[in-house]
């Protein structure tokens, strides 16, 4: 015979559903007010980088077009041809720019948001990762600015024809195109240098091992090949320039697998030995 507690002593389901949507709305209206503050600092940044969007242009086009007149003998022709290209071309790198200036603030009131959730442990083990996700993205781009481009630049204006009997074949890239292909490129490996930190993160959450990265390297070849020649354009030489990098780095991530693992069996070692 099931015995039924007195009325008094029954839980209150109804309290309990509210006592659960009181933090979840706390959460929410934080999440809300933290989202505007990063919208804020976002459009403040990309104003103020349009008003040097032509120098930022023109520092992009530095390596291309150097490169080019050495190939050339002669300055490169950059043109437009729709009257507003140029204007939206700006304003478009401007807010590509304002991202990488607004995104230390922007970082921070991720793990503002986050940090109370975390253990004081994971908090500092958080911090790493969030300082050294925009270094290695700085490299990816920098990667693309000192290597990619002088070579696309030398590959390219060597397939001009200037002296056919034919006809005359000259590149004139337009600056919408250009700041396209720079920007995908930057995105592409700015992304790809991720890739040692998110492997050296699953590796400390337990979700990989580095044998069970090692033994499957060959379907991350087929897998970063897939990659490089998504996000580049369809010469193999740039393909190349992007795969060989990233495979280096997923060595270097399975390494930094192999020594958490070491580091973390060495403290349930010492820990059994106590």
């Amino acid at each position: 015979m099931s015995h039924t507690p007195p009325k008094d002593e029954q839980p209150d389901i109804t309290d309990e559903v509210e006592a659960s949507r009181a933090p979840l709305l706390e959460h929410l209206i934080e999440l809300r007010a933290r989202l505007i503050k990063a919208m804020i600092a976002l459009m403040l940044a990309t104003i103020a980088c349009f008003f040097f969007a032509q120098q930022i242009y023109e520092v992009l086009l530095t390596p291309f077009a150097e490169m080019a007149e050495q190939v050339r003998g002669t300055k490169l022709d950059f043109i437009y041809t729709a009257p507003m290209e140029f204007f939206f071309a700006k304003l478009k790198l401007a807010l590509f720019a304002g991202v990488f200036v607004s995104f230390p603030y922007l970082a921070w009131q991720i793990y503002a948001f986050v940090a109370p959730g975390l253990y004081k442990n994971e908090r500092g083990a958080f911090w790493p990762y969030l300082v050294l996700a925009p270094i290695l993205f700085s490299a990816g781009a920098a990667f693309v600015y000192y290597v990619m481009l002088p070579m696309l630049a030398r590959f390219t204006v060597g397939m001009e024809i200037p002296d056919s009997d034919v006809a005359t074949i000259t590149m004139l890239p337009k600056v919408a195109d250009y700041l396209s292909l720079v920007m995908a490129l930057m995105l592409a490996f700015g992304l790809s240098f991720q890739l040692p930190l998110v492997m050296t993160l699953l590796g400390k959450i337990g979700l990989v091992s580095s044998q069970a990265l090692a033994s499957g390297r060959k379907f991350a070849i087929v897998g970063i090949l897939a990659f490089a020649a998504f996000f580049t354009p369809p010469d193999f030489i740039s393909q190349i320039l992007l795969a060989l990098p990233v495979l280096i780095l997923y060595e270097i991530g399975i390494i930094s697998v192999k020594t958490i693992e070491r580091k973390e069996a060495d403290r349930e070692a010492t820990a059994a030995a106590e």
